[in-house]
C-alpha cells in the first residue's frame, strides 16, 4: 500500500518537479507541464502516452485504469493501496521523461524502505 504522502514524496523527488493545485487537486509539474496528480488521497492520475497507458493496463489491471479526457486517452489512474511501489516509481519516472523529452538518470527510490 502507497499512502498519498509516499506518492506525493516519490512524485516530487523527480528532478525540478514541483507541486501546484490544478482545480482543487495537487498536481506534479516538471517545466510546467503536469506529469501526475494526486486525484484522490487514494488514486494517482500520471500523464503517459497511450501505448504506456494501455500497456500498464493490460499488466496490472487491478491497480491500474484508463482515465479518458473527453475522446482522448490522457493517463493511467493508479489505485495506491493496491499498487507496489516500485510500479509508482516507473510509471512516474516514465511520465516525468515524456513531459522533459530527457531520460532520467536512475536514483534512490523514495518508496522503498
Amino acid at each position: 500500500m502507497i499512502s498519498a504522502e509516499q506518492a506525493r514524496a516519490a512524485a516530487l523527488s523527480l528532478p525540478e518537479a514541483v507541486e501546484q493545485d490544478h482545480h482543487g487537486r495537487p498536481s506534479f509539474r516538471v517545466q510546467h507541464k503536469i506529469f501526475a496528480t494526486l486525484w484522490t488521497a487514494e488514486q494517482m492520475n500520471v500523464m503517459l502516452d497511450e501505448d504506456g497507458i494501455r500497456t500498464a493496463v493490460a499488466e496490472h489491471p487491478e491497480v491500474c485504469s484508463e482515465v479518458w479526457w473527453g475522446k482522448r486517452l490522457a493517463a493511467v489512474r493508479v489505485q495506491l493501496r493496491d499498487a507496489e511501489p516500485v510500479l509508482l516509481a516507473e510509471l512516474l519516472a516514465d511520465a516525468w521523461e515524456r513531459r522533459t523529452g530527457a531520460p532520467l538518470s536512475s536514483g534512490p527510490d523514495p518508496l522503498r524502505r
